[in-house]
């Protein structure tokens, strides 16, 4: 029984990385959020926008991450393939490094969170783990904090901050990637020291 649900867990974990990872990687829209490059819809364009904009990686790195999504929204559109030199243009990173660093910085969790999600998406595919699920929570409370609280100020109706239905997916899929290894839970449990009368005291019953 024990073996059963171990593999229960695992296949369930295992099915939420991968859900989890095609909604980073296909950019499926879970927010929009003010961002550098101008209004970001995912995790993956928080953070390539910090990216570009601190050169960290190359270019060509944040290119690749972005193409499958890119493919994906232009099929979708109108059935084309974008061309690989004209990606930073389409989604107005290539001029993120002039932009105020202001604007992440007044949102630290959901850029937070969004480097979280996006390298919890990418490891998750070996090893389901936690790092999606603190990574969306990252987010959620960043969105909580300015759509409700009004935490920066924001006068401007367009950029206002919104929370997609698939936020939910995302959510669950990252609290279901967590792998609960039941098999040893149930050997922490019967191998568990039963606790004993010390001898003083069961000297003590006998006189």
């Amino acid at each position: 029984m024990a073996s059963s649900s171990t593999a229960w867990a695992t296949n369930i974990s295992s099915i939420a990385s991968r859900i989890y990872f095609l909604l980073i990687i296909l950019q499926i829209p879970l927010f929009r959020v003010p961002c550098r490059s101008g209004m970001c819809t995912t995790p993956l364009e928080v953070t390539s926008s910090q990216l570009i904009a601190s050169e960290v990686f190359p270019a060509v790195v944040v290119k690749a991450l972005f193409y499958p999504g890119a493919c994906a929204n232009q099929l979708v559109k109108n059935m084309t393939i974008p061309r690989w030199d004209d990606l930073l243009n389409i989604y107005n990173i290539s001029s993120v490094k002039d932009a105020s660093p202001v604007i992440d910085l007044q949102r630290l969790e959901v850029l937070a969170g969004s480097y979280f999600s996006v390298a919890g998406a990418l490891v998750g595919l070996l090893r389901p783990g936690r790092m999606s699920m603190f990574g969306t929570l990252l987010v959620i409370w960043g969105l909580v904090k300015e759509g409700i609280l009004g935490k920066p100020i924001n006068t401007d109706p367009a950029r206002a901050v919104y929370v997609y239905p698939t936020m939910l997916i995302a959510l669950v899929c990252a609290f279901s990637c967590i792998k609960y290894d039941v098999k040893k839970i149930v050997r922490s449990n019967t191998n568990r020291p039963i606790a004993k009368p010390l001898e003083s005291s069961s000297k003590s019953k006998l006189t």
